[in-house]
């Protein structure tokens, strides 16, 4: 069976969109049916609309991107009364991914996702703590372990947990969130990156640093999933430069329950669709009856 139990949601594949990657759907409906997917992790959600950052947003490198997109989003209410019905339509597992400038944001946008269809909120960690000089939540696993342990208090959801890879210590993090109380651990999100313009003597970017994606970081996202999976009893979703299906099993081979899909999907609209069908004809090809008779082989 290629059907994966997370949280107790049932996904009819392991294969999810990955959050800020698919908006919230409606795009990439018109070229192929989403509902073909294991599930979606929405655009980053805000308790406040947000514009988003000035200048370049995305700039391709040597087999990857770099995006400065600043968690654009219609905010929460929004999401719940526009987009969230449309995403209702699609038939597959909705993640919502909650960011937030401070512990109060996040607790009130989780409030207010309680009491919607949502089957998973994904806490995305990686944002900058306004309190605190801008450092991320997800950095240092005191911080980290704060901001879930007051979330994991009044959320009603399933709670996953998305870690940035620029933690201090990968293993610790991923340990406190669930010492904190994440259902679920999800990562890896973008590296911190750098790129000048030589011609005009400054960087790419407005904020001088962006998040890097895409192909080039598969091997050292997957040496944390894999350091993640041996260290946590909750399940992993893995991500991190995932192009085709053969990708994907290795991160369902060193532990992930699912995984998700980003920059791929920039690449090819449909290439999640072409994953999904990779995974079963390798567990065709193989003889593999279920997913769980991989997970977790490579020791």
């Amino acid at each position: 069976m290629i059907n994966i139990d997370l949280c107790g949601v049932n996904f009819k594949n392991p294969v999810i969109a990955a959050s800020g990657t698919f908006g919230f759907g409606e795009e990439y409906n018109e070229l192929f049916d989403v509902s073909k997917l294991g599930g979606i992790s929405c655009k980053g959600l805000t308790i406040n609309k947000k514009e988003g950052n000035y200048g370049i947003r995305i700039y391709e490198t040597n087999g990857g991107i770099l995006n400065s997109v600043g968690l654009q989003n219609p905010g929460i209410e929004c999401f719940i009364n526009e987009k969230l019905p449309v995403m209702k339509k699609y038939d597959t597992a909705i993640i919502a991914n909650l960011g937030g400038g401070s512990i109060e944001e996040y607790l009130a946008g989780c409030e207010k996702l309680n009491n919607t269809d949502v089957d998973i909120i994904e806490l995305n960690i990686s944002c900058p703590n306004v309190k605190s000089g801008g450092m991320a939540f997800g950095i240092k696993s005191s911080t980290a372990y704060d901001v879930v342990d007051k979330v994991r208090k009044v959320c009603k959801k399933p709670l996953m947990v998305k870690l940035s890879p620029n933690a201090e210590n990968i293993i610790d993090m991923a340990q406190k969130c669930c010492l904190a109380g994440a259902d679920a651990i999800s990562l890896v999100n973008t590296f911190n990156a750098l790129v000048i313009d030589v011609k005009n003597r400054k960087p790419i970017f407005n904020n001088i640093t962006a998040g890097y994606s895409g192909p080039p970081i598969k091997p050292i996202a997957l040496r944390m999933v894999y350091e993640v999976c041996k260290n946590v009893d909750v399940p992993v979703v893995g991500m991190g430069g995932i192009m085709n299906a053969e990708d994907a099993i290795e991160f369902i081979m060193v532990g992930a329950t699912a995984i998700q899909v980003g920059t791929a999907n920039f690449v090819k609209p449909d290439i999640c669709i072409d994953i999904i069908n990779g995974i079963e004809e390798y567990m065709k090809k193989e003889g593999i009856k279920d997913l769980s008779e991989i997970r977790g082989i490579i020791k």
